[in-house]
C-alpha cells in the first residue's frame, strides 16, 4: 500500500497543480463579464487596481475622485514632513504667494466686533484711486452683506480677490456720512511685499525686514539696500526672523551680492538627484558692507540658506536662536485637473556640507512638536541647553566651527526676552487689547494722526496725550483691571508696543519698526555689535 502511494503521489500533486492552473485561468477569464478587472495586474498598479475594483464591482456607487483626494496626503504623510498635495482650489492662492502679486482691489483690513475695517489702502491700487480710506468699513460686496454676521478673513479675501480687470461693487460705511458710498472698483494687479521695510536706526546702520522669499523679493531688497547705501550705511541689520523661506533663485541671487567669485552659495543632491551647485559669480554689490543677519526659530528654508550661505563663508554675523531647521527641496509636478503635487527630491547643504534639515524620522506630529520642544528643553532662553554632536562638526572657509543636525546656530545666541511678563500683560495680550485699542484710537484722530510724517513725531504726540493711561481704563472696561505691579512689570512693553500699533496704522510700517526696535532684544543686541569699532574678522574671531 505505502509503495502504491509513492508511485501515485507525484501524479496526484500535478494533477492538482494542473487543476489549480485551469481554475485560476477560468476565474480570470469570467472577471471581465462581471465588470472587475484583471486579477493579474501588476503589483505597480495596485492602487489603481482597488480604485477600478471599487468603481467598477463596489455594492455602492462611490465617487472614486474624493477618495482619491482623501488618500493622497495620508501617503505622502508616511515620506517626509514637506512633500504635500495641493488641490486645484487652492493653487492659485499658492501660485500667487511666489509670484508675488494677486488681482483684487488693493486694501489690508482687519475684522473687529464682526466689522471689515479698512486698515490700509495700497498706494497706487484701485482702492486708492477711487478715494477709499483707511478707517472705511466694508458693508457689502456685490450685494452680499458682510456686516454682522460672524464673516471670515477667507469670506472676505474670496469675495474682494479676482482676475485682473473683473469689477466688484462694494458699499463703503465712513464716519461722518450718513449714507453708505457705492464703489464699482476694477480688480488690479496688487503686490505681495517681501520686504517690509527699510530705515537708517543710526547714521551708519542700515535696517532691512523681509518676510518671504518670491519671486520679486531680490527686486525689493536691491532696491531697499540702495536705499539706506544712499543715507550712508556701512552695515546693515537684514531681518529673516519669522520668514518661512519660499523661491530659491531669489535667495541664491540674493546671497551672489555679497560673496566673492566662486564661493559656494548652497547645493542641494537627493537619491534619484544628482549633485547641484551654486556659486557666486563675483557680482558682490553689497561686499563691502558688514552685515548682521537676525533670525529666530520661525526662520526656515530660503531663510536658512541666506543665514549658512553668509555664516560658511564668513561674510555675515548672526543673531538671534537656531532657525527652523527645513532643508528639503520639493518639486511641483502639475495635473491635469489643475492640482499639483510637491515632492520632495532632494536636501539643501550649507557650503561646508551641513545639511539645514533637522531630523523628522519619528513622524510628522513629532516634527512639528519640535519648536515646543525646545521651549520646554530651555533652548530658547540658554544656548548651552543645546546639544551637538561631534560627527556633525564642520569648519567655515575661515577656520569656525559650526555645527549640522538641523537648522543654523547664530553666531551670537540671544535668549527669548521673558523680563517683561507679568499677569497682568498676558491678560492684555489674550484680549488682543493693545492691537484693538491702537485701531480705535487712530480712527478716532485720523485727521491729527495724518499731520505727523515721523515716528519720533508720533510718539511725541502719544506721550503729550497721555495715551498709556487712556489705555489702562480702556482694558479696565474690557474686565483687565489696573495692576501697579504689572505695569511696574511690563508698561515699556505695553507702551511701545501702543505707540508702535499706532504708527503703523497712521503711516505704515515705516512707523512700526522704528519705534518697536526700543523693545526688540535681539535687534539691540545686533545694533550693540554693529556699534563695536572692530571688523567683521574680530567680531567672527569671538565666536571661533
Amino acid at each position: 500500500m505505502k509503495k502504491k502511494i509513492n508511485i501515485y503521489l507525484p501524479l496526484l500533486i500535478a494533477l492538482a497543480i494542473i487543476g489549480g492552473i485551469y481554475l485560476g485561468n477560468h476565474l480570470n477569464s469570467q472577471a471581465p463579464r462581471l465588470g472587475l478587472p484583471s486579477l493579474t495586474a501588476p503589483k505597480s498598479n495596485k492602487l489603481s487596481m482597488i480604485i477600478d475594483l471599487i468603481s467598477n464591482a463596489y455594492v455602492d456607487s462611490v465617487a472614486t475622485g474624493e477618495l482619491v483626494e482623501e488618500a493622497i496626503p495620508t501617503i505622502l504623510k508616511k515620506l517626509d514632513p514637506h512633500s504635500t498635495y495641493i488641490p486645484a482650489r487652492d493653487m492659485q492662492e499658492v501660485n500667487e504667494e511666489m509670484q508675488g502679486n494677486f488681482g483684487g482691489i488693493g486694501v489690508q483690513f482687519t475684522i473687529y466686533n464682526d466689522t471689515v475695517q479698512v486698515v490700509d489702502v495700497i498706494s497706487g491700487g484701485p482702492s486708492q484711486k477711487l478715494g477709499i480710506q483707511p478707517g472705511d468699513r466694508i458693508v457689502a460686496v456685490n450685494d452680499s452683506l458682510i456686516a454682522g454676521n460672524g464673516v471670515k478673513n477667507e469670506t472676505v479675501m474670496n469675495l474682494l480677490r479676482g482676475e485682473k480687470g473683473t469689477r466688484v461693487n462694494v458699499d463703503i460705511k465712513r464716519k461722518g456720512i450718513n449714507d453708505l458710498i457705492a464703489y464699482e472698483i476694477t480688480r488690479g494687479d496688487i503686490p505681495i511685499i517681501s520686504v517690509d521695510v527699510d530705515y537708517m536706526i543710526n547714521d551708519s546702520t542700515g535696517y532691512v525686514k523681509v518676510s518671504r522669499f518670491a519671486e520679486k523679493t531680490y527686486t525689493e531688497f536691491m532696491k531697499a539696500m540702495t536705499n539706506v547705501d544712499a543715507l550712508g550705511a556701512q552695515q546693515v541689520i537684514i531681518d529673516l526672523r519669522g520668514n518661512p523661506g519660499g523661491y530659491l533663485m531669489a535667495v541664491v541671487k540674493m546671497v551672489n551680492e555679497f560673496l566673492d567669485e566662486g564661493d559656494l552659495i548652497v547645493y542641494t543632491e537627493g537619491h534619484s538627484q544628482a549633485r547641484k551647485t551654486y556659486t557666486a559669480t563675483g557680482k558682490a554689490s553689497w561686499a563691502d558692507k558688514r552685515i548682521f543677519v537676525l533670525i529666530d526659530e520661525y526662520s526656515a528654508s530660503a531663510s536658512e540658506i541666506f543665514t549658512g550661505a553668509l555664516q560658511d563663508n564668513d561674510k555675515g554675523i548672526i543673531v538671534g536662536r537656531r532657525s527652523f531647521g527645513k532643508g528639503l527641496v520639493q518639486e511641483q509636478i502639475p495635473f491635469t485637473d489643475g492640482s499639483a503635487l510637491r515632492l520632495t527630491v532632494a536636501r539643501y547643504y550649507t557650503p561646508s556640507g551641513r545639511c539645514i534639515q533637522k531630523p523628522y524620522d519619528e513622524g510628522t506630529e513629532e516634527y512639528y512638536h519640535d519648536l515646543m520642544n525646545r521651549a520646554v528643553h530651555g533652548e530658547l532662553e540658554e544656548a548651552d541647553s543645546i546639544q551637538f554632536s561631534d560627527t556633525l562638526r564642520y569648519e567655515t572657509k575661515g577656520g569656525r566651527i559650526v555645527y549640522g543636525g538641523g537648522g543654523i546656530m547664530p553666531d551670537y545666541f540671544v535668549p527669548l526676552d521673558t523680563t517683561g511678563y507679568s499677569d497682568y500683560y498676558s491678560k492684555i495680550t489674550q484680549k488682543a487689547l493693545v492691537y484693538h485699542f491702537a485701531f480705535d484710537y487712530t480712527d478716532s484722530h485720523r485727521a491729527e494722526l495724518e499731520q505727523l510724517k515721523t515716528p519720533q513725531e508720533i510718539v511725541n504726540h502719544l506721550k503729550g496725550e497721555n495715551v498709556m493711561d487712556q489705555f489702562i481704563s480702556y482694558a479696565a472696561t474690557k474686565g483687565v483691571k489696573r495692576s501697579e505691579s504689572g505695569l511696574s512689570v511690563s508698561g515699556k512693553i505695553i507702551e511701545t508696543q501702543l505707540m508702535a500699533y499706532i504708527a503703523r496704522n497712521a503711516i505704515g510700517d515705516e512707523g512700526f519698526y522704528p519705534i518697536i526696535q526700543q523693545i526688540d532684544k535681539t535687534l539691540r543686541k545686533a545694533i550693540e555689535l554693529s556699534g563695536e569699532n572692530q571688523t567683521l574678522s574680530q567680531l567672527l574671531a569671538v565666536t571661533k
